[in-house]
């Protein structure tokens, strides 16, 4: 019987002091410039010198403990870092030392791609490993990226940012949804592409829209590697030359507004977008948003029921 939740996260930096250390985990074992490196960094300094992400997602975790307390489930709920503090290690240890066996795992990443999900799931054997035979088993959670609580939660995110278009030009405004890019190889050896439509698809047909396009943002590695695109820059040029005064940007592929969003859309991608005349408007990552926590406690409930 699953005694246990553990959420799986990416992980970052919390103080400025931590933004190097926290890339240099990141990085280990790959060959990346560390001229690159130090623009991440930058990236880090330029939206407050730390990463909101680790306390969004403790805020998910305590909203989901909470929503399953009210249905009378009393389950702890913990979280799991794969590059930073508290480490999937660090989790499963003190996971341990409650007794916890089972643990119900689920990656806080709604699309599939080795990146995404395969290193989520290798990192926590790995931690395991290293905690011992008293680590808890992890059953994973099922692919939820078409479930209609998160598809709730992105269409209430975007349908926000669309209030922020002028009454009378919103139903011309162009929706964009984005995820991270990834190597085409990669891409192809896995549902991330089909997924990452549908869910778009899904939210487009609740926000009532027939028509919108899918980007990719935050490229990393060889430049001589394909990755998936078009990029959201290159999209938003495209719209801006086709007469376009405002776009709306769905970050579906990320679940909380960590660097990706805060840097990458909102300054990145903004400062594109400026440049051609157009006004761009960044839709919220589900975060803590009702319908999101309400979804993790479904998975909790259906691993429950099996």
């Amino acid at each position: 019987m699953i005694d246990s939740v553990l959420l799986i996260a990416f992980g970052g930096p919390t103080r400025p002091e931590e933004i190097r250390p926290f890339l240099a985990n990141v990085t280990a074992g790959r060959r990346i410039p560390a001229e690159r490196i130090e623009e991440v960094a930058r990236h880090y300094e330029r939206i407050g010198g730390r990463s909101p992400l680790n306390e969004l997602t403790f805020g998910q975790a305590e909203g989901l403990r909470s929503c399953l307390e009210r249905e009378g489930i009393a389950l702890p709920v913990y979280v799991g870092m794969r590059n930073w503090h508290p480490s999937l290690a660090e989790t499963l240890a003190e996971m341990a030392a409650k007794e916890q066996t089972l643990a119900l795992g689920i990656i806080l990443s709604p699309l599939q791609t080795e990146a995404s999900w395969e290193r989520y799931q290798a990192d926590v054997s790995r931690a395991r490993d290293l905690v011992g035979a008293s680590a808890p088993t992890v059953r994973y959670a099922p692919p939820w990226f078409d479930h209609p609580f998160f598809i709730e939660s992105v269409a209430h995110r975007g349908e926000a940012a669309l209030a922020g278009v002028p009454e009378s030009e919103r139903t011309s405004t162009p929706l964009v949804f984005t995820a991270h890019s990834v190597p085409v190889a990669m891409a192809q050896a896995s549902p991330y592409v089909a997924q990452l439509t549908a869910a778009s698809r899904l939210v487009a047909h609740r926000l009532e829209r027939a028509e919108f396009c899918v980007a990719y943002q935050s490229r990393s590695g060889d430049p001589r590697e394909p990755w998936l695109e078009p990029d959201i820059g290159q999209v938003i040029e495209k719209l801006a030359a086709r007469g376009a005064r405002h776009a709306v940007v769905v970050p579906i592929g990320f679940v909380a507004d960590h660097v990706e969003v805060l840097y990458d859309l909102d300054v990145e991608a903004r400062a594109g977008a400026e440049r051609f005349g157009l006004s761009l408007h960044r839709a919220h990552a589900a975060n803590d948003h009702p319908a999101f926590i309400a979804m993790l406690a479904d998975l909790v409930k259906r691993a429950l029921a099996t």
